[in-house]
């Protein structure tokens, strides 16, 4: 393990040991031998079975974590959105996949339930994720799709502000 701090490699002791995420991650909390920084790690099992992303141009590319999560954090830039709750609005992402799909997927289908967890956390931060999932070509599509966020509000979030109050 490389010390993000020093930049050193395996000069570091593991203090803690914990599981996280349903008991899907270990958590460890390490101190670097070299400059006495403590830093977390996590360690997940590798998914033997690969999905594949089918993308909108027809290709198809490897299904990666960590693309869903970033896009959630775009979408909710500045937001109050806890990194716990980004992480688990991903893991019941993955729940749902590979639950339904074997092989591929549509990213349509990653974006659609991407934007249904969005939905329900933060009406601001679905809209943004929706405009870019759904591609909007004007101003019309926008106000449409914040319009019916407002109508069909499904439930309030602690903490989220209604959208256009």
């Amino acid at each position: 393990m490389r010390c993000p701090y020093c930049r050193e490699i395996n000069q570091d002791k593991v203090i803690d040991s914990r599981l996280s995420e349903n008991g899907e991650v270990i958590r460890r909390r390490r101190v670097c031998i070299s400059c006495n920084k403590r830093f977390t790690t996590k360690e997940r099992v590798e998914q033997d079975v690969k999905l594949m992303v089918i993308k909108r141009d027809g290709s198809r590319v490897p299904y990666e974590r960590h693309k869903i999560l970033s896009s959630l954090q775009r979408a909710a830039y500045k937001r109050p959105i806890s990194d716990e709750v980004m992480t688990g609005m991903v893991d019941a992402i993955e729940d749902t996949l590979f639950k339904q799909y074997d092989r591929e997927v549509s990213s349509q289908i990653i974006g659609k339930l991407a934007g249904d967890q969005l939905r329900h956390v933060d009406q601001i931060a679905y809209v943004r994720f929706a405009s870019v999932y759904r591609r909007f070509q004007d101003l019309g599509q926008l106000i449409d799709e914040a319009q019916e966020v407002i109508e069909h509000h499904v439930t309030d979030a602690p903490g989220q502000q209604r959208l256009f109050e």
